[in-house]
């Protein structure tokens, strides 16, 4: 069992949980009849009222999470969340109250005027949603945790759709009741979530739209990677807005489907994602692991170029269900790519997720997810925009969907351009990943904040890369500079921000250098580490450790948390036959390798001798 599945069995979790699935089920289920409404049932409104109505009322709903979000924000911050998710819900419970009235008259504007309400209590939730979870999980389950959201998230949005298309065949009424009982069982479910203290109690709230905007903005940019991320997550939801919102006129005008398919296709999509989700669990060894994200794009890309190629348009006049609709070839194709594009879907978006929470600031994090959401608004609502202006202008979806997928291509090779760390954690997860298995040891030991030096025995090339991909945190390694210039792995190294260091017989300027660098680091709460034998092993055995630990002690006394790796003699990256990397895979594909980590030790207790025991001791025999 997935451990972010267990993580439905803990109180943290779980009424959390089912309140957001709750709320987001109601939203969709709204939504989808509403949808079915305009596209299947009322024979009043013609093909081209239908596109207009169907993209108005998507923007409709995202309008209120740009306007919004800033002064949501503000009160995730400042407010004790499970109270403040149950004021929400009980504003959720009012507004399904007016859209079941709407119902009632079958009145399609007044509906679509109700899903402003309904996106104002959406925009509220959100900041909420997101910035909960790092005060709820541990770190290890971030991963896990934002996971079973974005599946919970895109299941709701499938049962939303089934139940609303049989409760619409039932009657508009029956609908209307139906969104205020899920909206009653979401708030009872608000009242077993645990209290979380608030993060920034003394937080003088503001209604100034436009200034916090601003304000939540610029907070937002204060970390590269976590604006990056926050513009790719926007991005996501850009494609995301735009396949849901045109798949069910491409299921009835392009693929001759009824509403029947177009439930079939979106369950395909919803299943993808979640399985993208876990699967990225899986892949990621409960890290936060953004080497994952470039994966999820390519397959974004891919899958949505094939879908255009695959395209044909029905000229039957009768609208085929899915029995008939699956026995076709074509057909099948097209489901494997909607499949493919949610799994993509989720490899991408639940690193980002979980890295724009893990980077935050904690006093504002909540502000810095507003700022997401208001993003998020933002390229939904231009994607409304663009669907709009694309159908008006004579292009067909399946092109529309071209032009999104190129598109997609280009963005994120923007992106990794721009924060280049995300195509160096893929390569540290490639070599890793393709060239072994790795266990992890008692690596809770490594404090999960506060500065810490790791000193670790060196055996091959690629020991900073197997740490890398190992450990949570990330880590500034201190490496010979040969090592540092080594060709490929240098882009990973200057990414990763290693810090190259000579001896002072070889380079004094660099040596001081490098101790300066460690020092300001340690001094900024991160995690340093150093390989104390300065050398890579030629034997095997481990080699004396050198005085520059203590210096760097001396200097700023820290923890430091013994490692060890074993396994990797022997390997391609190591000196065992000579020079490393001639020797293709001595060991064979996918072998067991070890990173095992020992108790912090304080700095008064600290020597190198002391610490090369330690260190000989977690590796024991196995080298």
């Amino acid at each position: 069992m997935p451990d972010s599945i267990k993580l439905l069995t803990s109180l943290r979790f779980r009424p959390f949980f089912l309140t957001q699935l709750l709320g987001a089920f109601n939203d969709n289920l709204y939504k989808n009849g509403l949808t079915i409404f305009i596209a299947f049932q009322a024979a009043s409104i013609s093909r081209d009222e239908s596109n207009t109505l169907v993209n108005i009322a998507a923007g409709l709903f995202i309008l209120p999470f740009f306007l919004f979000s800033p002064i949501a924000g503000q009160l995730a911050d400042k407010f004790e969340k499970s109270k403040l998710i149950q004021r929400i819900k009980q504003l959720e419970i009012f507004i399904m109250s007016l859209g079941a009235a709407a119902f009632y008259f079958q009145s399609a504007e007044l509906l679509i005027a109700i899903l402003f309400l309904m996106g104002t209590q959406s925009a509220l939730f959100g900041p909420v949603k997101y910035s909960l979870l790092p005060q709820a999980l541990r770190l290890e389950e971030l991963v896990g945790g934002n996971a079973m959201v974005e599946f919970g998230t895109f299941m709701a949005i499938l049962l939303g759709l089934i139940a609303g298309v049989f409760i619409i065949e039932i009657g508009t009424t029956e609908l209307g009741i139906a969104v205020v009982l899920v909206a009653l069982c979401g708030y009872w479910t608000s009242r077993s979530i645990p209290v979380l203290p608030a993060a920034a109690p003394e937080l003088k709230l503001s209604f100034n739209i436009f200034a916090q905007t601003r304000n939540i903005m610029r907070d937002a940019r204060q970390n590269q990677t976590v604006f990056y991320s926050v513009m790719g997550i926007s991005w996501f939801w850009f494609i995301g807005i735009t396949y849901i919102t045109q798949l069910p006129n491409f299921v009835r005008y392009e693929l001759g489907g009824n509403e029947q398919v177009y439930v079939l296709l979106l369950a395909m999509f919803s299943i993808g994602i979640g399985a993208g989700s876990f699967l990225c669990e899986r892949m990621s060894g409960r890290m936060v692991e953004i080497g994952l994200v470039p994966i999820g794009a390519l397959g974004l890309t891919l899958f949505g170029v094939d879908l255009f190629f695959n395209q044909s348009i029905s000229n039957s006049e009768v609208l085929a269900a899915p029995m008939s609709f699956v026995t076709e070839a074509k057909n099948f194709r097209v489901m494997i790519d909607i499949l493919m594009l949610g799994i993509s879907g989720g490899i991408y978006i639940v690193p980002l997720y979980a890295l724009v929470q893990q980077r935050s600031e904690a006093r504002k994090r909540s502000r810095i997810i507003a700022a997401n959401n208001v993003l998020n608004a933002l390229f939904m609502v231009v994607a409304s925009l663009y669907g709009l202006l694309a159908l008006s202008v004579g292009i067909s979806i399946p092109t529309l969907f071209l032009i999104m997928a190129i598109m997609n291509a280009a963005v994120a090779l923007f992106i990794f351009m721009l924060v280049p760390e995300f195509i160096m954690r893929l390569l540290v997860w490639l070599l890793v990943s393709a060239a072994y298995r790795v266990d992890k040891t008692d690596l809770e030991n490594i404090p999960d904040t506060g500065p810490v030096l790791l000193v670790c025995n060196h055996v091959s090339f690629i020991d900073a890369l197997v740490l890398a991909g190992s450990i949570r945190r990330p880590i500034r390694y201190v490496m010979y500079y040969r090592i540092f210039q080594t060709p490929v792995l240098s882009f990973i190294f200057k990414t990763a921000l290693a810090i190259p260091i000579a001896s002072k017989k070889e380079n004094p300027e660099l040596m001081q250098k490098a101790f300066d660098q460690v020092s300001q680091s340690l001094k900024n709460g991160e995690v340093v580490c150093i390989f104390p034998e300065g050398k890579i092993t030629e034997t095997g055995e481990l080699n004396e450790f050198k005085g520059g630990v203590m210096k760097i002690l001396d200097r700023d006394p820290v923890p430091t948390v013994p490692l060890a790796l074993r396994g990797l003699w022997g390997s391609f990256f190591s000196r065992k036959y000579g020079n490393a990397m001639t020797h293709f895979f001595p060991r064979g594909f996918f072998s067991r390798i070890e990173v095992v980590a020992g108790k912090p030790i304080e700095p008064v207790h600290t020597s190198p001798e002391l610490l090369r025991e330690r260190v000989l001791q977690l590796r024991g025999d196995r080298l």
